[in-house]
């Protein structure tokens, strides 16, 4: 690796479990990996599409029923620096197995919350649980298959950790119109009694206990940081944002927490990161782009359901099932990915990936208050497509330099960055939403006067001299400012997709020799 820092990493030996388990026995792990891979990724997103229901069934706020969402990813994310050490002290079988433990106790709790307070809190130990999961199936399945068949094998598991966030929507509409929103968490339970099964029977037993020290101040630097920046976004519509002493606070925990854990990554004797995988080009400039492909990922799929039920007046299901297009998609570009890897440039089938992305983005900045679900449905098959052909082959390219040995702590960093992303891309375009709906609303109020002519052409019941016709007139201008400010978000995201496309060009495809 001529971009790492002259510090050894740990030597590499054979795979985690000695030799390549026979074929039966590697299917039911990998069939394991996958249920719990994508059990995991719908619980990350299966809310989105009921939030109306949870809002009302809780009496929660706008900016409040966001945390039902963002909780889950900011958990998840601080945890996830956690899981080498974690992994180092329990052991993968141990740890992945106390996790679903974990993660099902808490949905069970997440279902029977009665208020909003619960709710989020349960909400934390969820994502907490499910953090363990991405970084170690990553890890195990690199391990208990070839370098030749890495490609096929991270081909399966992103079906489940792409599939999941695409099905969670439908899912979710699926199960509140014909029973209740408290089964959009009740479902976890079969679905991880049976993972549990498969990996508790098939997963080895590991005999030595690691004895390495925990870093802590590490951990809790990048706590101090993720905390501060994810407050400051939640909290900075409501607060005015940086008129307010609150907001400095925030931005200060975030930016010296940040600082603080890169010096210490550096200096450290053994830091919770080692030094060798944030100083490789290949894999830094990856998880630079995981991360905004995070935004691209979770910031449309936060907006769509309540543009589509609050706004175009939708039932959940209908809104769920116009959403399946991008399932489609996945399913179609996720079963491709695997053949085409190998025999095309990983960077051309993410540059593929990408402008697909864009396209849809840029489709769905065209969306009207007077459409049909037709664009929605193809908007979103061009981003289930695109979106599948980028999330295996970049992931194929950030471990390309990486040492087997640092598998399960780059796997663990690069989810971090990835769900930062997630959690930003929420926050992001939410705050964007609030603020951009009260500009265009109070510019669309100057106009709304009895002497302007264009009021004059509009029907009769629209009277701006009385209270109906002002309450008419109000209702139109919230709605028309609520699409304008989808739309810009809509457009934002475009965008991101143009700006990120030359880092390509910086990426390289050459694997290490001990891979």
């Amino acid at each position: 690796m001529d971009d790492a820092v002259p510090i050894t990493p740990p030597a590499a030996g054979a795979p985690a479990y000695g030799d390549y388990p026979e074929p039966g026995r590697r299917a039911l792990i990998t069939a394991g990996i996958v249920l719990t891979t994508l059990m995991t990724s719908i619980d990350g997103t299966i809310a989105n599409t009921v939030l109306p229901q949870i809002r009302a069934s809780v009496s929660a706020s706008q900016e409040e029923i966001l945390w039902v969402l963002t909780s889950f990813i900011l958990a998840s994310t601080i945890v996830t620096p956690a899981i080498g050490w974690l992994e180092l002290r329990l052991g993968r079988r141990n740890l992945l197995l106390g996790a679903l433990i974990g993660f099902t106790a808490s949905s069970v709790l997440c279902g029977i919350a009665t208020d909003i307070v619960q709710l989020v809190f349960y909400r934390v130990v969820q994502g907490a649980t499910a953090a363990v999961f991405i970084p170690l199936s990553q890890a195990i399945l690199l391990d208990i298959n070839p370098p030749k068949d890495h490609a096929r094998a991270m081909s399966m598991w992103g079906m489940g950790a792409v599939l999941g966030p695409i099905l969670g929507p439908i899912l979710g509409g699926v199960l509140t119109d014909n029973l209740s929103w408290h089964w959009v968490f009740f479902i976890n339970v079969p679905i991880a009694f049976v993972g549990f099964l498969i990996l508790a029977a098939t997963l080895p037993k590991r005999v030595k206990r690691d004895t390495t020290r925990f870093d802590g101040f590490g951990f809790i630097a990048i706590l101090i940081s993720l905390v501060g920046l994810q407050m400051l976004l939640d909290r900075g519509p409501g607060a005015e944002w940086f008129s307010s002493t609150e907001i400095w606070i925030y931005a200060t925990m975030a930016v010296v927490g940040a600082y603080v854990f890169i010096v210490h990554i550096f200096t450290s004797e053994r830091p919770i990161i080692h030094p060798s995988i944030l100083a490789d080009r290949n894999y830094l400039l990856a998880s630079g782009m995981i991360m905004v492909i995070g935004v691209l990922m979770f910031a449309g799929m936060a907006l769509l359901p309540t543009l589509m039920q609050g706004l175009l007046g939708y039932p959940v299901l209908t809104a769920g099932m116009t959403q399946a297009s991008r399932g489609v998609g996945t399913f179609v570009s996720m079963f491709l990915v695997g053949r085409l890897s190998g025999k095309f440039d990983n960077r051309l089938i993410i540059f593929v990936g990408i402008s697909l992305t864009g396209l849809s983005y840029w489709l769905m900045s065209g969306f009207t208050l007077d459409m049909d679900q037709m664009p929605v449905v193809v908007s979103g098959l061009f981003q289930g497509l695109g979106l599948g052909l980028v999330f295996i082959p970049l992931m194929s390219i950030a471990f390309t330099t990486i040492q087997p040995s640092l598998r399960t702590e780059a796997a663990s960093f690069y989810t971090l960055i990835r769900n930062i992303g997630s959690s930003l891309g929420i926050s992001i375009v939410g705050a964007l939403q609030i603020y951009n709906m009260r500009i265009v609303g109070d510019q669309l109020a100057e106009h709304a006067t009895p002497d302007n002519p264009n009021i004059a052409e509009l029907p009769a019941a629209i009277d701006l001299n009385t209270a109906s016709g002002q309450a008419i007139m109000s209702g139109m201008i919230d709605r028309q400012s609520a699409m304008v400010a989808y739309v810009d978000n809509f457009h934002m995201l475009f965008v991101m997709c143009v700006l990120i496309l030359p880092f390509l060009l910086l990426l390289r495809t050459k694997r290490a020799p001990n891979v």
